[in-house]
């Protein structure tokens, strides 16, 4: 065999060569890990150190203090109270279901709150605490105190909640707060989990992001598993604004008592200002069962009682005005040029449109010659019959948009109802048919598909007291962004006119003082042995139609198919420093059954005559109180009647009674 030789000289020169590579491999890696290292150390050393005390120190969200709402007298009509709340620590409670059979022994446990209790727990980490039970009473604590030893990762925790003092009494203005959801979240931001409570109704709603104030946060140092090991520092929350309100409670007060037991709606307005002095919607409701959860026996009594205590009348409702329209009427007859004050016309008791046998009847019969003054103060139908038709539906719909009619007043309250104004565009719209003449004759006495709210007739008939000068109804006054800090206004927009002539309103005032004292006026009886002079107008809006030429008289109707019966007014005359609307469902004539309580309200504000009850006493939780002054434990309200008609329906061939 041959033998190949090695070459001794070639190998150690590739074993050199090897080994250099390696060596510089080996070289260069280290150097990579040292430059790595260094880059770690030196040039990234603040931004991994400053991840490293995050993962150490983490924000926990401070939820700040509800702002306070006060009445225009100062007394609170919402504020934020100390409560209890049972907390559980799942990892050191041990089995839930026999924690919450014990603890169901000591503290009443509602299906809602195990329900919530179970979903949030299994949605949590076991060292997080999970809360049982949102508002615990003082002999709950007390019972839980004496037995907790029994209970271990089981917690009474203090917080804040919030209250309403005057329960039924506020609900539809001050509204309320309900405890924050996925909804809440997708409507307003990420933002809004922090916050506990979101305004669900009134002012609650509508300043709900002033009301919330500012979260702050506290540093908390935490554990590789997050757990809490303690407080390292702390950012302040920002306490929410305060709101002052327009609103008198004494005078709230005495229009919720002048009702008796009637449902409806009032408004009472300053005339110089816009600032809503009292607003009540009935029947009512206890705010407070909504704040930490209504229970579903609560809920289901207020959604099934037909007067519907949770709809807000005054905001969401409407219905047609009825003759509370004819002032507004009568000016746009002054302002078309269609009619002056001292002109005429002769009233047979029975209008007929030219070429048609039908006749628009006045429930008055014939009244005469009959002027502007008469046609308001002794509510003469055919006056307006005639002039709606003159006029045409077109200017008609014109005028009464810019009275504030057919769109939203602007108060601060949300959802507000714009109501409609007849015109062709609105019919050919929401009925597909054409317009006929007939409908412009009913709607020249707010009849046919007219829908007013009452807070734009209280706009409206202020703006008539204030000579022309139309400001925004609103219910928030000052506000106020610290405690020690001063009361500022809100700002406000600059009021408007509903005419440039003031001889066209004083025409319609006068109309008006004629309603309540001229001898055939429709509201005399209601100013009688007044030391203060008023003005106003009667209306009723018919729920049904006539049949024939038969009018009908709504004392003898079922009690859901009454009229609407309204008072718009002022006083006093030479000086007003109030107006207020008045809509009693069901309440037959409007001189009989709105115009007496329009009357206290202006004892009330004028002459100081409230009820004797002292206001700051009240306190009402049972669910639709009518009784402002019961004590905490009231029984509910009287029995629900019969089905209301819905306050919307449009009635479009009655008439109305003019009274």
């Amino acid at each position: 065999m041959r033998h190949r030789l090695k070459n001794h000289v070639r190998e150690a020169a590739q074993f050199r060569a090897r080994a250099l590579l390696g060596f510089a491999i080996v070289v260069l890696a280290l150097g990579g890990l040292a430059g790595w290292y260094f880059k770690l150390q030196v040039l990234d050393h603040a931004d991994y150190a400053r991840r490293s005390e995050a993962n150490r120190i983490k924000p926990r969200p401070v939820v700040p203090a509800r702002g306070v709402i006060y009445d225009c007298k100062g007394r609170i009509l919402a504020d934020n109270v100390p409560a209890y709340r049972l907390d559980v620590v799942p990892e050191g409670a041990g089995d839930p279901k026999a924690l919450v059979a014990g603890l169901s022994k000591i503290i009443d446990l509602a299906p809602e709150d195990i329900e919530r209790f179970e979903r949030e727990r299994k949605a949590t980490r076991s060292f997080r605490a999970v809360t049982l039970k949102l508002r615990l009473t003082d002999e709950e604590v007390a019972r839980f105190a004496v037995d907790q030893w029994r209970f271990p990762g089981v917690t009474v925790e203090p917080y804040l909640t919030r209250r309403y003092p005057y329960g039924p009494l506020m609900a539809h203005i001050v509204g309320y707060v309900g405890r924050t959801d996925e909804k809440d979240i997708e409507a307003y931001g990420a933002g809004q989990a922090l916050f506990t409570h979101t305004g669900r109704a009134g002012i609650e709603r509508y300043y709900d992001e002033m009301l919330r104030g500012k979260v702050g946060y506290e540093e908390v140092k935490t554990n590789v598993e997050g757990r809490a090991l303690g407080r390292v520092g702390r950012i302040p929350a920002t306490a929410g604004t305060d709101l002052r309100l327009g609103i008198d409670l004494d005078l709230q007060r005495t229009m919720v008592e002048a009702f008796g037991d009637h449902d409806g709606a009032a408004v009472a307005i300053d005339p110089k200002t816009g600032e809503i002095l009292a607003m009540a919607s009935l029947p009512s409701y206890d705010p407070n069962l909504f704040v930490n959860g209504i229970s579903s026996a609560d809920y289901r009594a207020l959604m099934d009682n037909p007067s519907r205590p949770l709809f807000n009348r005054n905001v969401l409702g409407g219905g047609p005005p009825g003759s509370t329209i004819k002032p507004f009427m009568a000016l746009a007859g002054l302002e078309s040029g269609l009619r002056r004050p001292q002109d005429k016309v002769f009233s047979t008791g029975e209008f007929h449109i030219p070429g048609q046998k039908r006749g628009y009847r006045d429930a008055h019969g014939g009244a005469g010659w009959v002027d502007l003054h008469k046609s308001i103060a002794a509510s003469v139908n055919y006056y307006y019959y005639k002039l709606a038709y003159e006029m045409g539906i077109d200017r008609l719909s014109k005028y009464m948009h810019r009275y504030g009619f057919g769109e939203p007043t602007g108060i601060d309250l949300a959802g507000e109802n714009a109501g409609v104004v007849p015109s062709q565009e609105w019919k050919a719209k929401h009925r597909k048919e054409p317009w006929y003449p007939g409908e412009t004759v009913i709607a020249g006495i707010g009849q046919g598909y007219w829908i007013a709210t009452t807070l734009q007739l209280a706009q409206g008939v202020a703006a008539i007291a204030a000579d022309g000068v139309r400001h925004r109804p609103h219910l928030a006054s000052e506000r106020r962004d610290d405690f020690r800090g001063a009361w500022m206004p809100m700002p406000e927009p600059a009021p408007t006119r509903l005419t440039d002539d003031i001889g066209h309103v004083r025409a319609v005032q006068e109309g008006m003082v004629g309603t309540m004292y001229d001898p055939g006026g429709t509201g005399r009886a209601t100013a009688r042995g007044a030391p203060y002079r008023m003005a106003g107008k009667t209306g009723t809006a018919q729920r049904v139609s006539r049949k024939g030429n038969i009018s009908t008289n709504p004392h003898l109707l079922p009690l859901h198919l009454r009229h609407q019966a309204w008072f718009v007014g002022y006083a006093p005359v030479e000086d007003p420093k109030i107006a207020v609307v008045v809509m009693v469902e069901h309440g037959g004539y409007g001189g009989s059954t709105a115009a007496p309580i329009a009357r206290k309200l202006f004892d009330a504000w004028l002459l100081g005559k409230y009820p004797e009850a002292d206001p700051d006493a009240i306190q009402v939780t049972a669910i639709g109180a009518r009784a402002v002054n019961a004590p905490a434990a009231a029984t509910p309200e009287r029995a629900a009647r019969a089905a209301i008609a819905d306050v919307e329906a449009v009635i479009v061939g009655g008439q109305g009674t003019g009274r």
